[in-house]
């Protein structure tokens, strides 16, 4: 079976897939960045199938895919909000921020959720910001979920995000419309003669 794991590498990295069969594993490792994973050369790829190989004992090949469009990609919406905190920007101003950014790339809603001693409080807090629409009592909703944590001098902070990509249901039935339309043409003129 394959297996899923999250991880940030610095890079602009989102999820890593891993496929074993007998003889060899396959690593996908996905990127917002893939130039800074491969290296110049391919050496830093190199570099990490040769780690993977020495510690596992097994034949590995390592694949970089390229992540489109970041800013729909949970993990990566949190790990910025992350990052920005680790910056000491205000917490406000990084969730309003990225949220924002995220609706503009194109998500029907967003909500992006802080936890821990914001603004180096004595008490720890949740807040969150929340933009369109996100769906969580459905099946249908694509909702795509990102959860990291921010190092601050103060403390840790929880950085959550639900990213909603549309309704599964409403996209099959555009795909369907698409492929149908020239047929239902097709049949509208043949009656008229």
């Amino acid at each position: 079976g394959g297996g899923r794991r999250r991880g940030s590498f610095g890079a602009g990295g989102s999820r890593i897939e891993i496929e074993r069969n007998v003889s060899q594993a396959r690593v996908v490792i996905h990127t917002a960045r893939p130039g800074i994973v491969i290296g110049r050369g391919g050496s830093n790829r190199e570099q990490i199938q040769k780690l993977i190989q020495k510690q596992t004992g097994n034949r590995v090949v390592v694949d970089v895919r390229e992540i489109d469009q970041p800013e729909l990609d949970a993990f990566l919406v949190a790990r910025n909000v992350a990052d920005q905190l680790e910056r000491r920007v205000s917490f406000r101003r990084a969730i309003k921020m990225t949220a924002e950014r995220t609706i503009r790339a194109g998500a029907e809603g967003v909500k992006i959720m802080v936890s821990g001693r914001l603004g180096g409080r004595e008490m720890s807090r949740t807040e969150f910001e929340l933009v369109g629409t996100v769906p969580l009592q459905t099946l249908d909703a694509k909702i795509d979920y990102g959860l990291t944590e921010a190092r601050t001098s103060a403390g840790r902070i929880g950085v959550k995000a639900w990213v909603h990509l549309g309704n599964a249901r409403d996209q099959a039935e555009l795909l369907s419309e698409q492929v149908s339309r020239p047929s239902q043409s097709g049949r509208r003129t043949g009656a008229r003669t």
